[in-house]
């Protein structure tokens, strides 16, 4: 590895293609800086431009992503949350109408105190 960096440090002005021989990733990002590096001037203020313009729109996108992620937690939350509350209302009324029940009470009177139905005490 060591000869490879420097044969491409010795002869990089030289190459006008990468050799077969540096086909690693690390030479990859090398011949694509030396690439650049040799831009005319408009060239060079092009590519930045597009560069920047890329970044800006992946900026955008990302926070975009980001905000739609924390809005779609928290409402999940929010539904988890009262879907959690109305199941824990009902387990409790069903404790109390079981309480109810074995004491002798009628189920009318249950169903009038609990909010369950008729059938649903019979149920029980």
């Amino acid at each position: 590895m060591f000869d490879k960096w420097l044969f491409v440090l010795r002869n990089l002005s030289r190459l006008m293609e990468r050799p077969v021989a540096l086909q690693e990733r690390v030479f990859t990002r090398l011949f694509e800086a030396a690439e650049i590096a040799r831009f005319s001037r408009p060239d060079l203020v092009a590519y930045e431009d597009s560069l920047k313009a890329y970044r800006d729109w992946y900026s955008v996108m990302k926070t975009a992503e980001d905000k739609g992620h924390a809005k779609g937690l928290a409402e999940g939350r929010a539904e988890g949350l009262e879907k959690g509350l109305e199941k824990g209302r009902e387990e409790e009324r069903m404790s109390i109408a079981r309480m109810m029940k074995s004491q002798g009470i009628s189920p009318e009177d249950i169903a009038l105190f609990t909010k369950l139905s008729v059938d649903e005490i019979n149920a029980l």
